[in-house]
Order: C-alpha cells, then sequence, then structure tokens
C-alpha cells in the first residue's frame, strides 16, 4: 500500500482529474443502471400488465416507484403504443447519456494516466542524470533502460487501474445491489451468499501474481542489458565467433520470460472464466427460486420485475471481474513500481555543499593536498601532492594503473577523494556547485563520444545558443573544418550511432572542435590520440595543441612524445608521484620517466624496422 500511495504522488494535482472522474462515473453508472431497470416497466408495456395508477411516489429513491407511476399514468390516458413510446424513448435517452458520461470519465481517466506517465518518467530520468558515475559502473545499463521504459509504462496503468477498483467498479456493484434491493430483498440476499465464496476462488488465483510479476520485471531487465551488450559489441561478438554463445545468452532469458509470462496470463485468464461460470450458477438459482416465488405468486414481484432482476444480476459479475482483473495489472504494477522507485530513491553519492557558491573563472591554481583515493580494498592514489598553475601544461605519465584517470577525474568531481583535499583558486572544490565548477572545464577522451545526430548539433552540445559562425571557427581549430565540407551535406550530415560513419580522427577532432567551443579555461585530455593511427594522430594532435594555446591543461599520455612540451611532466607510479619536472629534467635524472621514453623508443625503431623489410 505504501508503494502505490508513493505512485500516487506522480498523479498529482490528482483533485484535477479524481472530482471529474468520480462525477462522469456516477452518471454513467446511474445512467446504465437505469437501461436495465426500465426493462421491467417496458416489459409490463408489452404485456399489458399495467396496474391502475398507483399513489404519486413522495421521493425519488425508489426508481421503480417513480417509473412505474408515470408508465401507468401514460398507460391509461394515452394507450399502450404511446406508452411504448415513451418507455423506449427513457432507454434511449439514458442509454445515451450514460455512454456519453463513460466517454468523458475514461477520457479524464487517459488524462490522468498520461500526466503520472509524463511526471514518473520526468522523475526516473532527472535523478539517473544526477546520480554519479560511479553508479553505472555497478549497474546494467540494460535493466536501468528497462525501468525507465517499460516499468514505467505498466506503473500509470496500475495508478489509474487502482482507481476503478476503489472506486467505478465498487459504486456500480453498489447501484446494481441497491436496485436488487428495490425489486427484490429475499432474492438479493439469498443471492449475496455465493458471491464470497466466488470472491475467496479467485482470489486464490491471483495470489501468486505479485512474485510472478517481479521475476518477470527482472528477467525483462536482464534481457534488455543482454540485448544492448551485443549491439554495443557486434564486432568483437562476430569476430570470436560468439554469435551462438550471445544469441544462447539471449534465449535463454527470453525463453525464461515468456514462461513467466505463461504462468501470469494462465492466472489472469482464469480469473474470467471462473467467475462467468459462478455467475451462471447464481443465476440459474436465482431463475429457480425467483420463478417459483412469482409462480406461486408469493410476494409483490411479477414476472416484468423478475425477467428486469435477472437482466441487473447478469450483470454483477461484470464489475466483480473487473475488479479481479484490475488485481493482476495492480500486482504487476506495484511490482514495477518498486523497481522505478529504486531508482528514485537512489541518491547521488556526490552533491553540492549546501553552502556552495558559484564559481565565475578560473584565476591562480588547483592544488592536490595529501589527496587518496582506493576502489574498494585497492589504494589508487597515496598522498598526492601536487600545484597546476594556471595558463600551464600538466602531463601525466607512468604505467597502467597508476592512478593517471582517477586523478583527472577527481578534478570535476566524478568522484571525491577518500582523504586529502583539492583546492582551486584557494577554494576547497566541495565549497563551489558542480555545475559552475564543470562549466569552466573542458574535457577530451580517449574514447569520442558522440551522439546520433549532426556534425553541427554534436559541436554545439549543451550550447543550442551558438552561432553558425562560432561552430565553423571551432571546427578550423580543431583542424575539422575542411573534411566536414568535403561531406554530403556538410554540417548537417548525420555521423550516425556514435559517430560510426567518422574515422576515428574525424570522430576526436569533432569531439575537440565541441570542446574549442565551449571555450573552457581550463582542458582535461585523457589519452586523446592513443587510439589513432599516425597520421590521424598528427592532425589531432595539431588540434589539441590549438586547443591548449592560452589555458591551462592537464594531459594524460600514452605516447609519450606528444607531450616533452608540457610544461610540468608528473610520473606516477603506483598511485604515487615518483618524479616531476621537464621532459629534459626527467631525462637528466635517469629514472622511471626515462625508461618509459626508452621503452617506447626502443618499440617505435622496432616497428619502423619491421616496416622497411
Amino acid at each position: 500500500m505504501k508503494t502505490y500511495f508513493r505512485l500516487l504522488a506522480f498523479a498529482k494535482p490528482i483533485n484535477k482529474f479524481a472530482i471529474p472522474y468520480i462525477l462522469f462515473t456516477l452518471l454513467s453508472i446511474i445512467f446504465s443502471t437505469l437501461n436495465l431497470a426500465l426493462l421491467a416497466p417496458l416489459l409490463a408495456t408489452i404485456f399489458s400488465n399495467v396496474k391502475e395508477v398507483p399513489p404519486k411516489p413522495q421521493t425519488w429513491i425508489d426508481i421503480f416507484a417513480i417509473f412505474n407511476y408515470y408508465t401507468a399514468l401514460i398507460f391509461n390516458k394515452y394507450g399502450a403504443v404511446q406508452t411504448l413510446r415513451f418507455v423506449c424513448g427513457c432507454i434511449v435517452a439514458s442509454v445515451l447519456l450514460g455512454n456519453l458520461f463513460r466517454y468523458f470519465a475514461e477520457k479524464t481517466m487517459e488524462s490522468l494516466r498520461i500526466h503520472t506517465l509524463l511526471n514518473l518518467r520526468k522523475a526516473v530520468f532527472n535523478n539517473v542524470m544526477n546520480l554519479h558515475l560511479g553508479y553505472f559502473s555497478n549497474e546494467r545499463k540494460g535493466d536501468i533502460i528497462s525501468k525507465i521504459a517499460s516499468d514505467v509504462q505498466t506503473v500509470q496503468f496500475s495508478v489509474t487501474g487502482t482507481l476503478q477498483v476503489i472506486f467505478k467498479e465498487p459504486v456500480t456493484l453498489l447501484f446494481y445491489l441497491v436496485m436488487l434491493f428495490i425489486i427484490s430483498y429475499k432474492l438479493t440476499l439469498a443471492s449475496m451468499l455465493v458471491i464470497p465464496v466466488a470472491a475467496f476462488i479467485i482470489s486464490k488465483i491471483v495470489k501468486k501474481l505479485k512474485e510472478q510479476a517481479v521475476a518477470a520485471h527482472r528477467t525483462y531487465g536482464l534481457m534488455i542489458s543482454y540485448l544492448d551488450e551485443a549491439l554495443h559489441g557486434i564486432r568483437i561478438i562476430k569476430a570470436f565467433n560468439a554469435v551462438k554463445f550471445t544469441t544462447d545468452r539471449f534465449n535463454n532469458e527470453n525463453v525464461r520470460y515468456s514462461k513467466i509470462g505463461r504462468a501470469m496470463a494462465r492466472k489472469q485468464q482464469l480469473a474470467s472464466p471462473v467467475s462467468e461460470t459462478l455467475g451462471v450458477i447464481m443465476v440459474a438459482g436465482i431463475v429457480l427460486y425467483g420463478g417459483t416465488l412469482v409462480l406461486s405468486n408469493q410476494g409483490d414481484l411479477n414476472a416484468a420485475a423478475f425477467i428486469a432482476y435477472i437482466a441487473l444480476f447478469s450483470q454483477v459479475m461484470r464489475p466483480a471481474k473487473a475488479i479481479s482483473a484490475s488485481f493482476s495489472n495492480i500486482h504487476s504494477g506495484v511490482a514495477a513500481g518498486e523497481r522505478v522507485l529504486e531508482l528514485i530513491d537512489e541518491k547521488p553519492a556526490i552533491v553540492d555543499a549546501p553552502n556552495a557558491t558559484i564559481m565565475t573563472g578560473f584565476e591562480k591554481e588547483i592544488e592536490f593536498r595529501n589527496v587518496s583515493f582506493a576502489y574498494g580494498e585497492k589504494a589508487v592514489l597515496k598522498n598526492i601532492n601536487l600545484t597546476i598553475p594556471k595558463g600551464k601544461t600538466v602531463a601525466l605519465v607512468g604505467p597502467s594503473g597508476g592512478g593517471k584517470s582517477t586523478m583527472m577525474d577527481l578534478i570535476p568531481r566524478f568522484i571525491e577523494p577518500q582523504s586529502g583535499d583539492i583546492f582551486i583558486d584557494g577554494r576547497l572544490l566541495q565549497s563551489v556547485t558542480m555545475e559552475s565548477l564543470r562549466s569552466q572545464i573542458g574535457m577530451v577522451n580517449q574514447e569520442s563520444i558522440l551522439f546520433n545526430d549532426s556534425i553541427y548539433n554534436n559541436i554545439a552540445f549543451a550550447k543550442p545558443d551558438a552561432t553558425p559562425e562560432a561552430v565553423e571557427a571551432a571546427a578550423r581549430i580543431a583542424n575539422a573544418h575542411e573534411f566536414i565540407m568535403a561531406m554530403s551535406e556538410g554540417y548537417d550530415t548525420n555521423i550516425g550511432d556514435k559517430g560510426s560513419r567518422l574515422s576515428g580522427g574525424q570522430r576526436q577532432r569533432i569531439c575537440i572542435a565541441r570542446a574549442v567551443l565551449n571555450n573552457p579555461p581550463l582542458m582535461l585530455l585523457d589519452e586523446a590520440t592513443s587510439a589513432l593511427d599516425t597520421e590521424s594522430e598528427k592532425m589531432v594532435q595539431d588540434a589539441l595543441n590549438n586547443l591548449m594555446k592560452h589555458r591551462t591543461s592537464l594531459v594524460i599520455a600514452h605516447r609519450l612524445s606528444t607531450i616533452q612540451n608540457a610544461d610540468i611532466i608528473i610520473v606516477l607510479e603506483d598511485g604515487r608521484i615518483v618524479e616531476q619536472g621537464s621532459h629534459l629534467e626527467l631525462l637528466t635524472n635517469n629514472g622511471l620517466y626515462k625508461k618509459l621514453i626508452d621503452m617506447q623508443t626502443f618499440a617505435s625503431n622496432k616497428e619502423e624496422a619491421v616496416t622497411e623489410e
């Protein structure tokens, strides 16, 4: 119940929808019930069984007495034909009004459903975007997609379906029972004994639906994860002849999901025929008992009223069946809702401090003081002390796993140091808002992160107000303008999924142009040329040199030849700074840096010799 009320909060302002829905539903139920109630005077008219005009009813509660009064009045004054026209006209008007109000009720419910879906999906996606990067390293992307797409879709029907369970169908059932009591309280009391039995049987059928719904949502999320991984790694899958392994893994989850769905469907489908069979048995019993009363002239139940009673009672099981079906959907919706709320309840590990201020510019330096960081038990950085002055290019080098990328990720606060502090212009990094901090930073990573859109929109990403002139100027600085203009649609060319229509060098230059357009004072370059061939590397390196002019840059270099002109080179090994200085100073020290240079020079010479042969 707690889960449901939390989900219902996303329907706010619910009064805007609930009040009209309740009003339209009540009117629809009233007129729909009258359709069947009018059968009695209709049959009485057809069989010319209208008695003398009874006394005029003093209240509007007994609807049958009212119609009997007016039917008898018209019958005695105008005859049977005119009375038949009157009754048929009332039935047609009641049907029209009942369906009209039902349409308005369903329209209101649909608006509520869409409104709930809008708010819920917005809340989930906004929270996901605010989560720290570490969360996405630990969770399956496909499961997150499943929660945002499929589970949210399921939840909306649960929220609105519950309104029907707690209001529409019970009120409909109540109206039918009231009308049945008015016609014959004896018959109704007898029939009421069977309803709890039917409810007990149906509840047993749908008892396990929630557990199965939870399993179904989890299996679907895993299946989407496998699909996402397969599409992302299709080249590797084919290269390693892993198509069968990948398809088997996906198909196993698909079969499991189908089995759960089949089991749920069996229970859902069983509820309807069981309730219908019980309803027929109840109607048969009522026909037997009521028919006996009519034939023996016991009580005031005549043949016309008895037929109307049977028609009304036959409809009692319809809302009862709808309630059981809605409970089935609610179980699935609540299970999906719990998964969605898990995502909404997930709190980012890194947030702005309550008194964080806005950073308006970068003036002096970035300073690391005794900074340490560990992934679980593994220490990655150990007591790092470093100053990055404004306007300088600082390069991080060293063996893999030395902590270079971790150290860079600390500056935009993608992760937080476990001990020690980082200062920017003398202010603690946590004392400024993350948004203002990141606005001072531009990033170019080893992996070119591009979107399935035009070249123009990728360069102007997050800057929709950028002018075409500014986009072109950024592309020229990144050495990208020429190859862009050589493409079929120039800057409007769509680059495909993750930039698949571009070469590695072209993708990287688009990323550099994006960073140039942002015009940040601080640049973070994480092995931006390591995945490129020699020719592409030269063009990208020239673009990077243009990008770093008049900016403070922190560079992680795979090829040491690209950072020899850096103002300061930091050599990291096993999470510690082991050397620091310029290229020439470090060569003179004859330490780890010189060993790395010698190893790369040897490897480069060997590669050139092989090429010449």
